[in-house]
């Protein structure tokens, strides 16, 4: 099989990431990780784009004819249900302070409400990748030290007026300065397109939509700058990479 095939490579990234990828086809999958890039950028940004869910539900104490209508209606009048033991994996939940049919309570009414209202608990490209349609259309880019060590990922939507820059790699607080994130366009200066944290992930707001500022866009860096304000890139070159676009 020949990886060259952009369709190909996202959707073994997003089934490496989502854990359905298995057997041979993840250890190759693996193996090619490991060598190349572009495949790094894919399994990061759809980890990334992913997340975990969230169920936000407050468990609810049910009334005490709840179990007994359930053993009347399932195994005839006279049936008695017998007193439900939690499992031993919720075990770590009991001391603080859930009890268990407060619990199923709440997880069935978060069931309820996720598939009767999903975006509640996902984003609109995880709803879309739920539905096999492709991640929206991206200005990617992964930023690696001088070693070839993934750092730092960018991304925006295409058509986005945000980026997120997101730590993937141990990095070091500068003893001073900030770090900046500048790209350099092929018909003109580099230009700041924002701080960069030391750990987690920051989203910075843009001047204008991503085609407008990255269409030519090609190349990354970050840098250590000392002023407030820095006109250009001045300071010594942390980590640098290639800006490119996922459509």
């Amino acid at each position: 099989m020949r990886y060259t095939q952009p369709q190909l490579l996202e959707h073994l990234a997003s089934s490496y990431v989502l854990g359905t990828l298995q057997g041979g086809a993840r250890r190759r999958f693996e193996r090619l990780r490991a060598d190349r890039v572009d495949i790094q950028t894919l399994v990061t940004l759809w980890e990334v784009r992913l997340g975990e869910l969230a169920l936000a539900i407050p468990p609810q104490e049910p009334s005490a004819n709840v179990w007994p209508a359930i053993a009347a209606r399932t195994q005839g009048p006279k049936a008695q249900l017998a007193p439900l033991s939690p499992p031993a994996w919720l075990g770590w939940l009991l001391p603080a302070g859930f009890g268990f049919g407060g619990l199923a309570v709440g997880v069935m009414a978060a069931c309820a409400l996720f598939f009767l209202a999903p975006t509640l608990f996902v984003s609109s490209e995880q709803i879309a990748m739920r539905s096999g349609e492709r991640l929206p259309p991206s200005y990617v880019g992964l930023l690696t030290d001088a070693l070839g060590n993934g750092k730092v990922l960018v991304s925006s939507l295409r058509q986005g007026k945000t980026i997120t820059v997101k730590i993937i790699g141990p990095i070091s607080a500068p003893p001073s300065g900030q770090m900046v994130l500048w790209a350099y366009p092929s018909d003109g200066p580099p230009f700041v397109v924002g701080t960069v944290p030391t750990k987690g992930s920051a989203v910075s707001s843009l001047p204008n939509t991503s085609e407008k500022l990255f269409s030519k866009v090609s190349k990354l860096s970050i840098t250590i700058e000392t002023e407030t304000a820095p006109t250009g890139p001045h300071g010594p070159v942390l980590f640098s990479g290639n800006c490119a676009k996922l459509w």
